[in-house]
């Protein structure tokens, strides 16, 4: 693996910030809603861009604090932020000499990339950046808008070395160490362009990480699609963008916010298959992070501030036969932690199968109280069984976390080997006193 992948590895949790132009119509055109994905609403509508432009003239977010950003993301548990540079409407988000056409030629002419690069690295949090590199609907030559400019006429090539180059230049060598550039729809974006730019990017900051999305398998990690999880672990470095609601950039219609308890079962989800969670919000144009959002990502940051242990630095756990019914698994080498998000089907033993490897002792991870644990191996069914006690007095609403230590990293007996009793091995059921390791 990459060295410069390890911060991204121990992170697992990100916030995504989708802020632009595109905030002060929250989705909504002369009178008509464009939902979801309110950041595209120039080109849904297909705005004129000397409408679009006007939005610029009027664009001052009184509200935005950058300090305020940075301890909300800290607050939340988030190890990495990432905001949108320049969306796809082509507006930079910070003062760029390549284009004018950025915040500094606004009323509110303060560098926003600026001030929030500064202020997350006083909270220890790793700054990112967002840039589209192929989309740009504001420039004749960038792909996407075909109703203000003729595609026959357009030159990517020009725009490339014009306006791409010189403003991840910028980006790169103006605002500190950048953590990641987080490239986006590189469509049919040409390979050996795309080659240039990932060249490009690590000539002037080789440990900055480079997303998926640059095309063709040039990243760094794999990028998973827009609010897509994998089914099983994925072998290799990756992450999912997701959105707290239903669209990326603010909605002025959109609050259906995802629970804190559906926000800590996917980023379980993703981190026990070996991913990162980029959990996104979008500021509306005053520069305010929804009320509702932050509420729950505040919820969800108070449970990783005591069970982050479970998270960061977790890797993909064994792809084990079952579902379990109770929750998840995440692990650290010969450490799993037990993810209890639902009362047991039974609520006496939390039951995992096939688990070969020889457990130590479990405990929970918010008081360090010991739980019994069981291991058996049913000859007949070629089954393994490790079971621990339910621990019925100590709740926690979104995830009860237990950790199971063993005397290695734990293996997935398969279900799927021809089974040959002649060289079966495993425990003898051993005395279990009441516990039940036999039937179901």
């Amino acid at each position: 693996m990459l060295q410069r992948l390890n911060w991204f590895e121990e992170a697992r949790y990100g916030l995504f910030i989708h802020w632009g132009l595109y905030a002060e119509l929250g989705g909504i055109w002369n009178g008509k809603s464009y939902p979801p994905g309110t950041e595209w609403i120039m080109r849904r509508a297909q705005i004129p861009l000397e409408e679009y432009k006007k939005l610029a003239d009027t664009f001052n977010p009184v509200d935005f604090d950058a300090e305020d950003w940075a301890q909300k993301a800290e607050d939340f548990g988030c190890k990495y932020l990432c905001i949108t540079a320049k969306h796809h409407d082509g507006f930079a988000m910070f003062d760029s000499a390549a284009c004018d056409y950025n915040i500094m030629h606004t009323p509110f002419g303060r560098d926003v990339v600026k001030e929030l690069s500064e202020a997350c690295r006083r909270h220890g949090i790793k700054f990112c950046v967002y840039y589209s590199q192929m989309q740009d609907w504001a420039d004749p030559d960038g792909d996407g808008n075909n109703w203000d400019f003729d595609p026959e006429k357009k030159d990517f090539t020009r725009y490339f070395n014009n306006k791409v180059k010189p403003q991840v230049r910028e980006l790169l060598t103006n605002y500190g160490e950048i953590g990641m550039i987080w490239f986006d729809t590189p469509y049919d974006m040409p390979i050996h362009l795309c080659e240039e730019l990932r060249d490009f990017v690590h000539s002037i900051q080789p440990d900055c990480i480079i997303n998926g999305r640059i095309g063709y398998g040039l990243g760094d990690y794999r990028q998973m699609g827009d609010n897509e999880i994998p089914v099983l672990a994925y072998k290799g470095v990756w992450e999912t963008p997701m959105t707290l609601n239903n669209t990326w950039g603010f909605s002025r219609t959109d609050e259906k916010w995802k629970s804190p308890k559906t926000v800590v079962k996917m980023l379980i989800d993703v981190v026990s298959k070996g991913g990162n969670l980029l959990m996104n919000v979008g500021p509306d144009a005053r520069g305010n992070i929804p009320q509702g959002s932050v509420d729950v990502l505040n919820t969800v940051g108070k449970w990783l501030h005591k069970n982050g242990e479970s998270i960061y630095g977790a890797r993909a756990c064994a792809d084990f036969p079952y579902q379990m019914r109770w929750g998840g698994l995440t692990g650290k080498g010969a450490t799993v932690y037990l993810h209890l998000l639902e009362p047991a089907f039974a609520p006496v033993h939390i039951k995992i199968c096939n688990i070969e490897t020889k457990a130590k002792r479990a405990y929970l991870l918010s008081t360090g109280e010991e739980l019994k644990i069981f291991q058996s191996y049913e000859l007949a069914r070629d089954e393994y069984r490790f079971l621990v006690d339910y621990p019925k007095d100590k709740i926690d609403e979104l995830d009860t976390v237990i950790v199971a230590e063993f005397e290695d990293t734990p293996v997935a007996h398969s279900l799927y080997m021809t089974f040959d009793p002649e060289n079966a091995k495993g425990y003898a059921a051993p005395a279990m006193g009441e516990a039940s390791t036999k039937g179901d």
